[in-house]
């Protein structure tokens, strides 16, 4: 019986070989179903592997944003390292300019307006025992009434010392002492008295605005002087003159506006 199998199975082959191709038996291997439990691991392992996949895409992403990073950083640093020279001498003008306006500001509260006001007497030098020292640190000073400066000297030695550093100044008034109190009465201020104060107050000003211009002319120096030097390149240097000459404006416009003010104060009667 088996040879029988055998020998059909082998004639049924040998027809197939003579046979067209169209025509000859498919012998295919038999199809061998999957289990269940091995379909589900490699879906977990394809599953596994396309997460792997998409972690070290966001790995390299991760890294290169961190690359990206420091570069900026690195770039930031090297030109503030570069800049710092002339954020330096920047620095240094502000604050000059700074104190030009204080002063200007100080001088100006020196101008009387024909009412009685203590900043009058702040530039007031009196010669004591030779040395000399600033009226505040010799006596008190007050106003009693809007027309009056009161001076009390700590020592009363110091009396006739003080009367004559008021009248050597230029603070106009004359001094009224009754041994122990020193007296200015400020007199109204006459419509030509009040031009002139007015005049006093705009020189003063251009004199601020002069120092104001000096001190950038100084900056811009030190700033070309780097640009020769190799310090600082062409454009770095065009860059910080350029905001000098612009914080220069806003110093000059400022005094601008305090002459304006002061004036205004002197001529309302």
């Amino acid at each position: 019986m088996l040879s029988l199998s055998t020998s059909s199975i082998s004639c049924r082959s040998a027809a197939n070989a003579l046979a067209p191709r169209s025509a000859r038996t498919q012998v295919r291997a038999p199809t061998t179903l999957a289990h269940p439990a091995a379909h589900g691991v490699r879906m977990g392992a394809k599953l596994q592997q396309k997460h792997s996949l998409a972690g070290c895409k966001q790995h390299m992403f991760a890294r290169a944003c961190d690359r990206a990073v420091v570069s900026r950083t690195y770039a930031v640093q090297v030109r503030a390292e570069e800049g710092e020279e002339e954020m330096m001498i920047e620095e240094e003008a502000r604050e000059k300019f700074e104190k030009t306006l204080t002063s200007v500001q100080s001088n100006f509260d020196t101008v009387r307006t024909g009412r009685a006001n203590t900043s009058l007497l702040d530039r007031l030098e009196v010669e004591y025992y030779g040395a000399p020292c600033n009226i505040k640190t010799l006596a008190s000073i007050s106003t009693p009434d809007a027309q009056t400066i009161a001076i009390q000297p700590f020592d009363k030695a110091s009396i006739g010392d003080i009367e004559r550093a008021i009248m050597k100044s230029d603070v106009g008034l004359q001094p009224n002492s009754d041994g122990n109190v020193i007296r200015l009465i400020i007199p109204a201020l006459t419509e030509e008295r009040r031009k002139e104060l007015a005049k006093l107050v705009s020189k003063l000003g251009e004199d601020g605005k002069v120092a104001l211009r000096n001190v950038r002319r100084d900056a811009t120096k030190q700033y070309q002087k780097l640009e020769k030097d190799g310090s600082s390149s062409k454009d770095m240097c065009e860059s910080y003159c350029k905001e000098m000459d612009e914080m220069t404006s806003s110093y000059v416009k400022k005094i601008d506006e305090i002459i304006k003010k002061k004036e205004a104060e002197i001529m309302k009667v």
